[in-house]
């Protein structure tokens, strides 16, 4: 299986670089090509996540009500999942879509194009590495890998950072935190691996910035906006039907 998508990728890769004739604007091409077929399942996980956030009031209110009766609380989390059509599946299917192509990427620049293949004469060797082009030719000749491999550091750090803007000022700091922790290890990960896998997320990173501005804020405010209308629809059906229960009549005292 895993041999296939290998194969397959690089069939696929081999056909957009007979087409255009550079491997590097191959590889922007078919990162172009799998972000445009995942738009609609990202779109989907910016309306699930943007539920959640909508939700956070209520599912504090729900945790510190039914704190002492976790199974009451799973129900009423899982009812309010309901209302609000939030899905924890989307949250990462994106992703786990995206991993093969990213590992397979991996084997296909290293074993499968030529060793002399390049990015329009920018990267000399896309198979090469920041790190192994220090060791065989030393830093000048690998200024242009490690530039690339610093850009996948701060294009990491910055998708977290404007996703950082639709949240609390609490929560924007963990967020801005772990976006600097993550920029730091994409760096140190880019270091070895092939330049063409580094450009590929590279070119998928500055595609899903220009996504953000463009589509996901409209997705975002949106959904938040449908899913504060369930709660509150959901909200004016219980306190409807409290008002209309019958109360006992008291007895007559004779």
């Amino acid at each position: 299986m895993w041999d296939w998508i290998i194969d397959f990728l690089a069939g696929v890769l081999a056909g957009i670089e007979g087409f255009c004739g550079d491997w590097g604007l191959a590889i922007i091409i078919l990162t172009v090509i799998i972000r445009v077929l995942i738009m609609p399942l990202m779109n989907k996980q910016v309306e699930s996540s943007a539920r959640m956030q909508a939700a956070q009031p209520k599912i504090m209110e729900l945790q510190n009500k039914y704190a002492d009766d976790p199974e009451r609380q799973a129900q009423e989390m899982q009812k309010l999942y309901s209302d609000i059509h939030f899905n924890p599946v989307m949250g990462c299917l994106p992703v786990l879509l995206q991993m093969p192509v990213f590992f397979a990427l991996f084997t296909v620049a290293r074993d499968r194009i030529p060793s002399d293949a390049s990015f329009c004469g920018i990267i000399p060797s896309l198979a090469g590495s920041a790190g192994g082009m220090i060791s065989s030719e030393g830093w000048g000749p690998a200024a242009i890998y490690i530039f690339f491999v610093i850009l996948f550091g701060v294009l990491t750090f910055l998708q977290m950072a404007i996703n950082s803007g639709q949240v609390s000022e609490d929560q924007r700091k963990q967020q801005l935190g772990m976006g600097a922790i993550m920029a730091v290890m994409m760096a140190w990960f880019g270091w070895t691996i092939p330049a063409g896998v580094v450009l590929y997320y590279d070119a998928s990173a500055l595609w899903g910035i220009v996504q953000q501005y463009f589509v996901t804020r409209k997705v975002m405010e949106k959904a938040k906006a449908e899913a504060e209308q369930s709660m509150q629809n959901q909200s004016s059906v219980t306190v409807d039907v409290v008002r209309k229960e019958k109360k006992p009549r008291p007895h007559k005292k004779n």
